[in-house]
C-alpha cells in the first residue's frame, strides 16, 4: 500500500507501469486519474490545503478499509496539493486484486471517499474571485453505498 500526499505533478504511467510490475498474483489493475475541471474556461486555478500527516493517515486508513472489504494484492493512492491549473492531474488511484470485480469496487470506494471524506479544503479561483467548494449532495450520496 502506498499513499503519497505531494505538490509535485506525478508521471501517470510511471506509476502505473511500476505499481503493475510489483502485484504478483493480480488479475487485474484499475487505475483512475481525476483532473482538475477547468469550468468551461472561468477556473483560473485551485488552491488545495492539507494538514500533512493528518490527511496522509486519514487517506492510508480508507485504504486498509479497502484491502478488508475486497480481496486486494495493493493499492496506491497519490493525492496533489497546493496551486493546480485547470487539466492537471489531481489524483490517482490504483487497485490490484486477483479478479477485476474487487479491484474496481475497491477503486470507486476509495475514489468516493476522497471526494467527500478526505480531509482537503478546496478553493476555485477565478477572474470574479475565489470560493470554496462545498460539498455536493451527489458525492455524499455516492459513499452511502459503501
Amino acid at each position: 500500500m502506498q499513499v503519497s500526499v505531494q505538490a509535485e505533478p506525478f508521471d501517470l504511467g510511471a506509476l502505473t507501469n511500476a505499481f503493475a510490475a510489483r502485484v504478483a498474483g493480480a488479475g487485474a489493475v484499475v487505475t483512475f486519474t481525476g483532473l482538475v475541471r477547468d469550468n468551461g474556461g472561468a477556473l483560473a486555478a485551485m488552491e488545495i490545503e492539507h494538514y500533512p500527516g493528518m490527511t496522509e493517515k486519514a487517506i492510508a486508513a480508507m485504504v486498509d478499509e479497502a484491502k478488508t472489504r475486497w480481496s486486494l494484492v495493493d493499492a496506491l493512492v497519490v493525492h496533489r496539493y497546493g496551486r493546480l491549473a485547470g487539466g492537471e492531474a489531481i489524483m490517482m488511484v490504483a487497485t490490484a486484486a486477483r479478479h477485476r470485480a474487487d479491484a474496481f469496487a475497491a477503486a470507486e470506494f476509495l475514489m468516493d471517499y476522497l471526494k467527500s471524506r478526505a480531509p482537503f479544503w478546496k478553493k476555485e479561483l477565478s477572474a470574479d474571485g475565489a470560493e470554496w467548494v462545498a460539498a455536493r449532495d451527489e458525492d455524499e450520496a455516492a459513499l452511502k453505498r459503501w
